[in-house]
């Protein structure tokens, strides 16, 4: 295992190095949408029973900001490393595909974690919150950030250059987040809005993960804990696949 500690340690090492334009500026960015949207929308916006709108928001705003770092971590790292030809000297050390792997998702979940605590530290004191079921919250924080460390990898592996990767970005891990429910309850959508949210596999994570905050969601946290493992489980034996054929990481 010489060589996956040493490959997660260079991706950990990679982002905590830039902590302040990895880490701080991702919190900024959901504090600022944490004060935008509490204060324009908190009298016009009812969820839940006994629940603020800015308390609803919370939870939201730290899980988009797990689910986007994660993708990035690893996207990034696999994109750079290919454009400037450094990938070689990853590929040519003895380290299993099933290392490589790991070492990248899990520095992507770090990444990830990392942002959120920042996140719900820093908008902790706008709302009281309540941990009420905290292994929800655990388990749909670790398998969001899995996912999409995994997607990240897909992505990186996938593109080419880095407008490749950033159509990736803009045109599907951005709406997808962003229409998942951070902002909103999806029952307040009209009935075919609901039903297009729940083609969403994102709106499981972020509604999972708010259930352990306030033992109330949209749909059943055991639903949405199966629908989030079966997509992190397809996506980690395709980016396994991926890396066991080379596919453009060998010429």
């Amino acid at each position: 295992m010489t060589g996956f500690s040493t490959l997660l340690y260079k991706e950990v090492l990679r982002f905590w190095k830039v902590g302040f334009q990895t880490v701080a500026a991702p919190v900024i960015t959901a504090l600022l949408y944490l004060l935008i949207f509490s204060h324009v929308l908190e009298a016009h916006v009812k969820v839940y029973e006994n629940v603020t709108y800015t308390a609803f928001l919370i939870p939201g705003l730290v899980m988009m900001s797990v689910l986007q770092n994660a993708f990035a971590n690893s996207s990034s790292s696999l994109i750079q490393s290919k454009v400037t030809g450094s990938i070689i000297f990853v590929l040519l050390p003895p380290i299993s595909y099933q290392a490589f792997y790991l070492a990248y998702v899990l520095a992507a979940v770090l990444r990830g974690l990392s942002v959120g605590v920042g996140v719900l530290l820093a908008t902790l004191w706008f709302a009281p919150l309540d941990c009420r079921e905290p292994l929800w919250i655990i388990a749909f924080a670790f398998l969001g950030g899995g996912i999409l460390g995994s997607l990240g990898m897909i992505a990186g592996i996938w593109a080419d250059k880095f407008d490749q990767l950033a159509a990736f970005q803009n045109f599907i891990i951005m709406p997808l987040t962003f229409l998942s429910g951070v902002f909103y309850s999806i029952h307040s959508l009209p009935p075919f809005w609901q039903r297009v949210s729940h083609w969403n596999p994102i709106f499981y994570m972020i509604d999972g993960f708010r259930y352990g905050f306030f033992g109330i969601s949209d749909v059943s946290p055991w639903m949405s804990l199966c629908i989030v493992a079966v997509c992190f489980a397809l996506l980690s034996a395709l980016t396994l696949v991926m890396l066991k054929r080379g596919y453009k990481l060998r010429a």
